[in-house]
Order: C-alpha cells, then structure tokens, then sequence
C-alpha cells in the first residue's frame, strides 16, 4: 500500500482545511486508515482514525468535535476535513494504513505516507 497525502497549507485560526490521503493498492478497503501530526520537536501522535468499512472512528481528545475523518473505498481515498483550527494544530500531517484491529499508536500502523505541512496562524 503506498499513500500520498495532501491538501496541507496556511490558513488562519479558526479557518479549515480539508487533507486527503489517495492509496494505491486494489485491497484499500481491507485496511484501516489513521492520521496523524507531529510538531517540531515533538513526538507523532494520533488525531483520527477510520475502520476499514467505515463504520467506527476514533479522535484524540484534542480534535473531537472539530475534525472528521472519512473515506471512499471506491475512490482509494480518506479524507480529514479540519474546522476551527488553532495554533497548536500546527503540525505535519501524516496518513497511514494498518490491518490491525487497534489502530490508535504510531506502532499499529504498517504503511505511511509523506507529510503535508498545516500551519495555523494566530
């Protein structure tokens, strides 16, 4: 599974973005995708994560209730759409994929894509 994330940029505190993540691979449904951040010197940590039919999802306490995850098996792709962001959601985002059934620590996930930089301005 190779994935390519997107949609990273500038915006200002209580704007949004929205990231998407494309998977290559025609078993895409059968993982489970997450996102991720990680700010300058500190430790990746878990923002969101999605099973692999959709049905359940998961969020960090520190996003709940202003970001969503979702995604399209048809299309291969998630999604994390991000509302009333703030300075500390300055991050480099990260997308991933697993097969396991815990899918909330960096060490759950077999398969990463490249960062897409978030900056959150004051």
């Amino acid at each position: 599974v190779q994935l390519q994330a997107s949609g990273g940029g500038l915006v200002q505190a209580g704007g949004s973005l929205r990231l998407s993540c494309v998977a290559s691979g025609r078993t895409f449904s059968w993982y489970a995708k997450g996102w991720f951040r990680q700010a300058p010197g500190k430790e990746r940590e878990f923002v969101a994560a999605i099973s692999s039919n959709g049905a359940s999802t998961y969020y960090s306490d520190s996003v709940k209730g202003r970001f969503t995850i979702s995604r399209s098996n048809a299309e291969n792709i998630i999604y994390l759409q991000m509302n009333g962001l703030k300075p500390e959601d300055t991050a480099v985002y990260y997308c991933a994929a697993t097969r396991r059934f815990s899918m909330v620590t960096t060490t759950d996930y077999d398969y990463w894509g490249q960062g897409t930089q978030v900056t959150v301005s004051t």
